[in-house]
Order: C-alpha cells, then sequence, then structure tokens
C-alpha cells in the first residue's frame, strides 16, 4: 500500500446530532478518491430517521447506499467499505491493516466514553482504540451543548492519548449563505486534519 496519504480512512457514525455532517464526510473523502471504510451504530440510525428522513437498516452483509446517502452513490462506489459494528473480523479491527486515519463523526458521548477508557464493545471502538495505538489520526466530532466535567475530562483523555477533539462548531467568517456552507465548515476542517486536499470553504485571509 501507498504512503499515508493513499491510505483507506474509516468513518464512523455514531447517535449524536449532526448526521448531515457525517454524510457529507463521506461524500467528500469519495469525491477526492479515498478509499472509505463506514461504521453506523444503531443509535446513528435513529439520529438519521430524526434529522434526514432516512431509514437505515445494519445488515451484516448489505449497505443501502441510496438510504445513506438519499440518492445514488457519489464519487466512486468501489471506495466504499461497509463494516457492520459487531463484525470485529473487519480488516480495520487490526493494526496491522494500514489506513490514513479515523474519524468519528458524530460522536455521542457514550461514544467519546467508551474510546476515552478503551472499552472496545464494537467494531467502533476497537478501530478507534486500534488508531490510538497506532499513533494514527483520530478525530472525535462531538455535537453537545452545555458540556459536562464528565464529558470534558474524557475529552481530555482522549486528547492526551493522541486523538484530535474538533467539535462540530461552524464559524461565520467566511460568510455562510446556506446551511449546506455551515456543514461544509465543519467538513473542511476534518479533511484538513486528515490532509485531504478541499475548496469547501473560503479559508481566512484569502
Amino acid at each position: 500500500m501507498g504512503g499515508a496519504t493513499d491510505r483507506p480512512l474509516v468513518v464512523a457514525l455514531t447517535g449524536a446530532s449532526g448526521a448531515p455532517y457525517g454524510v457529507r464526510l463521506v461524500e467528500v473523502l469519495l469525491q477526492a478518491g479515498r478509499q472509505v471504510h463506514l461504521l453506523i451504530s444503531p443509535a446513528a440510525t435513529e439520529v438519521f430517521a430524526r434529522e434526514l428522513d432516512r431509514f437505515l437498516t445494519l445488515e451484516e452483509t448489505r449497505f443501502d447506499a441510496r438510504a445513506f446517502f438519499g440518492r445514488d452513490l457519489p464519487g466512486r462506489p468501489a471506495l466504499l467499505h461497509y463494516h457492520h459494528y459487531k463484525n470485529y473480523a473487519a480488516p480495520i479491527a487490526s493494526g496491522s491493516y494500514l489506513t490514513g486515519g479515523m474519524v468519528i463523526c458524530p460522536c455521542s458521548l457514550g461514544t467519546l466514553a467508551a474510546v476515552a477508557q478503551g472499552l472496545s464493545q464494537n467494531l467502533i471502538h476497537r478501530a478507534a482504540d486500534v488508531h490510538l495505538k497506532e499513533r494514527r489520526p483520530l478525530i472525535l466530532v462531538p455535537r453537545e451543548t452545555p458540556l459536562g466535567l464528565i464529558a470534558l475530562r474524557n475529552m481530555v483523555a482522549v486528547t492526551e492519548a493522541g486523538a484530535t477533539v474538533l467539535p462540530a462548531m461552524p464559524a461565520f467568517y467566511h460568510r455562510p449563505q446556506t446551511l449546506d456552507d455551515m456543514i461544509d465548515f465543519v467538513v473542511a476542517r476534518i479533511c484538513d486534519h486528515l490532509g485531504v486536499p478541499h475548496q469547501l470553504m473560503r479559508r481566512w485571509g484569502t
């Protein structure tokens, strides 16, 4: 496999508000020509139904791309690899499978706690633990307010372990005109930390 900038990326969606961020992130990565290993928690499917009116079923051997994206799969379909959240036989469960990084977007506070404590209760937690132990980029995108002391301490713990906590906090200096602009701002910051080139937003000072 090539260098880190060519390696597959792992994206997990969990049960926090912010499903549009996760969907858009996967779209952008595929359009950039990156392989994506996709994980979805059961709670994330409930968020999908509420926020996007899209209904996902987590089958072990089948992934409904149209239900996920709301349209035909963008980019190059062969680059997307779906894994059931309980499938510990997936390649991303092992550090010997080389990846370029992992993003949990959105990241529920329960998932944050599991990662902070090293609780590999499903493949999402295990893959995150792999990225920490292998010193690869791990980006957690929580969307919660206000933040309690336990969540803040868990954020400190994962940061000390090597992860990046990147809250879903859209800015306004780029003068967003639409909701999509605000979503793209957060996705752009994630891509920056993954080293994935993009033109999703106007940068400060340009």
